[in-house]
C-alpha cells in the first residue's frame, strides 16, 4: 500500500461523484489517512462513510467544513488539518459567461476558490510537509487554461494561473524535498457535470482524439501518481489528463 502512513487533504471532495471524492478514495486505497473537505456536512458525511465501506484507510477518514472562499476558512483548515503529507487542491468554482456578460462577484469568487485558497494552503502546508521530510501537492487545473474557450474566460484564467503557481512553487520548495505538479483535465463526467449538461455532456467527448468523455477515476489515477514516490523526479510538470483534447 504505497500510501501507507501518509495523510492526504483533498480539497473540493465532500460529495459523491466528483472528482475529490473519487481520488479520495484511491488515495484511501492505497493506504493513506484522508482529511475529506467541503461545505456540507451532512454530504460529507456521506464520503466519509463511502470511503469507510471501502476498507482502505478504516477509522482514519474524516471531513472538515470549510468554506474556501474566506481566508479566514482556509487558514482554520489549515490549522484543523495539522501536518500533511499530500495535497490535493481540486476545489473549484466553475464560471461559464462571455466575458461582456460576466458579473464582478462570480469572477471574485472564482479567483478566491480557485486561486486564493490553493496559494494559502500551499504556503500554510508545505513548512509543515518539510518538516515531516518532504510531501506532494497537486493541484487539479483543466484544458482551458491553455485553450481558447468561449464562455470561460474567467475560468480558464484561474486555471492557468494554478498552472504559474505549479511552476513557481516546483522551484520554491524542491530545496525542502516537496514535489509540486499538476493535473490538466479534458471533459469528465461528474456528477455534477452531467447533472448539468445531460449524460452526452454536450458532445465534449467529441473534441477529444480518443472521442470520448473521461471517467472521474481516470484522472483520480493520474492524480494519485503524482501523489506517489513513483513520480519522485517529476515536479513543475502539467500533466494533461484529457483524452489528447490538447494534442489535437
Amino acid at each position: 500500500m504505497e500510501f501507507a502512513g501518509k495523510t492526504a487533504l483533498v480539497t473540493g471532495s465532500g460529495a459523491i461523484g466528483g472528482l475529490g471524492h473519487v481520488t479520495a478514495e484511491v488515495l484511501a486505497a492505497g493506504g493513506a489517512g484522508v482529511i475529506l473537505t467541503g461545505t456540507d456536512p451532512q454530504r460529507g458525511a456521506q464520503v466519509v462513510k463511502d470511503l469507510r465501506a471501502g476498507g482502505g484507510s478504516a477509522g482514519a477518514v474524516r471531513f472538515i467544513a470549510a468554506d474556501l472562499s474566506d481566508p479566514a476558512g482556509v487558514r482554520q483548515l489549515a490549522e484543523d488539518a495539522g501536518p500533511v503529507d499530500i495535497l490535493i487542491n481540486n476545489a473549484s468554482v466553475l464560471t461559464f459567461s462571455p466575458s461582456t456578460g460576466q458579473d464582478l462577484a462570480s469572477y471574485e469568487a472564482a479567483f478566491a476558490v480557485n486561486v486564493r485558497a490553493p496559494f494559502l494552503l500551499t504556503a500554510l502546508l508545505a513548512e509543515k510537509m518539510a518538516a515531516r521530510g518532504g510531501g506532494s501537492v497537486v493541484n487539479v487545473s483543466s484544458t482551458a487554461a491553455g485553450l481558447g474557450m468561449p464562455g470561460m474566460a474567467v475560468y480558464g484564467a484561474t486555471k492557468a494561473a494554478l498552472e504559474s503557481l505549479t511552476r513557481t512553487w516546483a522551484a520554491e520548495f524542491a530545496g525542502s524535498n516537496v514535489r509540486v505538479n499538476a493535473v490538466a483535465p479534458g471533459p469528465m463526467r461528474t456528477s455534477k457535470v452531467v447533472a448539468a449538461m445531460g449524460p452526452d455532456m454536450g458532445g465534449m467527448g467529441l473534441t477529444t482524439a480518443l472521442k470520448r468523455t473521461s471517467d472521474p477515476a481516470e484522472v483520480a489515477q493520474v492524480i494519485a501518481f503524482l501523489a506517489s514516490d513513483r513520480a519522485s523526479y517529476m515536479t513543475g510538470a502539467v500533466v494533461a489528463a484529457d483524452g489528447g483534447r490538447t494534442a489535437i
